[in-house]
């Protein structure tokens, strides 16, 4: 398996599936992450998202009535200071629809890509190939760390 390599200092954007798999421990992309979340608790990164991880990551507890889950999903995105969501706004939307018109990546890809963008983030993880396709965004694709 290889190394999740970090930038010394600076923003790093987590995607709704990357937050999943450290809530849930869902291996081998937990172990992975552990680092990201070591960097941020020693404030040498920050690890920036959309709000629409929020919706993204209370889908399933909600569903399937997991209240534990759900608080502990909240706690993390709302409360922790290691994570800082950005507001979908205009200028977010607007940002995606041009992403979304040039490499046809799904909207909630375009709004999270947008606003990694936007703030400036060095690094965005995620475990979605599509996010490959837009120019001036470095993505680590976390699968590809785990295969030989």
């Amino acid at each position: 398996m290889g190394s999740l390599i970090l930038p010394y200092s600076g923003a790093v954007y987590l995607d709704a599936n990357c937050v999943i798999y450290s809530v849930e421990r869902i291996e081998p992309y937990d172990r992975l992450l552990q680092t990201v979340w070591q960097a941020a608790q020693s404030a040498s990164i920050e690890i920036i998202s959309s709000e629409l991880t929020l919706l993204e990551t209370l889908v399933k507890p909600i569903r399937s009535g997991d209240s534990q889950l759900e608080r502990i999903f909240r706690e993390l995105l709302l409360h922790s200071k290691e994570v800082r969501l950005l507001p979908i706004s205009r200028e977010i939307l607007e940002y995606a629809a041009r992403l979304r018109a040039q490499t046809s990546i799904k909207t909630p890809d375009a709004i999270h890509a947008a606003s990694a963008l936007t703030s400036g983030c060095s690094l965005m993880l995620t475990n979605d190939p599509a996010f490959s396709k837009i120019a001036n965004l470095n993505v680590t694709v976390l699968s590809e760390l785990t295969t030989g």
